[in-house]
């Protein structure tokens, strides 16, 4: 329901053809919002049939037509639905890239901590990206924001993490030379 919602919320700003909505998705809002074109599409005929939008032909000069969509009333009140059930709700993340680490004694921890350091870099990027993205106005910016701030929590969390993983190793180096102390005094 949040992709229904986030096109309905942005149809009823102005109405949008679908190539302006999955610019708006990939120029301001991609490492916030995960939705694919196709995806997009689907949904936008969905709603159609459902009565939320209108679509009707457009075409400037000797371009092909587009679908220019628009809200409908009964798409205002399914808005108004969406937009109180998302923001009374809570939904935990969840981790998939998390299941590796229940396992990560299994690795060499050199190896292990090279791993973490490419998922870093991945994660610096996608933060770079979210901080990247130009300001909007009203709750649009509140996502980036609420993105940026998670990624910037994960790359604290995931340093920790290769703290952590490095600390056996600098501890076990530090230990023969401790007991060659004692066997020397």
């Amino acid at each position: 329901m949040d992709r229904e919602l986030m096109l309905l919320g942005l149809l009823r700003q102005q109405e949008m053809h679908g190539y302006q909505l999955m610019e708006f998705f990939d120029r301001a809002l991609n490492t916030c919002v995960d939705i694919k074109k196709p995806t997009a599409y689907f949904l936008l005929e969905k709603m159609a049939e459902a009565g939320w939008i209108t679509q009707t032909a457009s075409q400037a000069g000797h371009r092909p037509p587009r679908r220019v969509y628009r809200l409908t009333p009964q798409g205002e009140a399914q808005f108004q639905r969406l937009l109180r059930d998302n923001l009374a709700a809570y939904s935990p993340a969840l981790f998939p890239s998390d299941a590796g680490l229940a396992f990560v004694e299994a690795l060499n921890p050199d190896e292990a901590l090279s791993l973490l350091g490419r998922r870093r870099a991945l994660m610096a990027a996608a933060l770079a990206r979210a901080q990247a993205a130009p300001p909007h106005t009203g709750g649009t910016q509140l996502i980036v924001e609420h993105q940026a701030r998670h990624l910037t929590a994960e790359l604290d969390w995931l340093d920790e993490v290769m703290a952590r993983l490095s600390a056996p190793r600098a501890s076990k180096a530090a230990r023969p030379r401790a007991r060659a102390s004692k066997v020397a005094a």
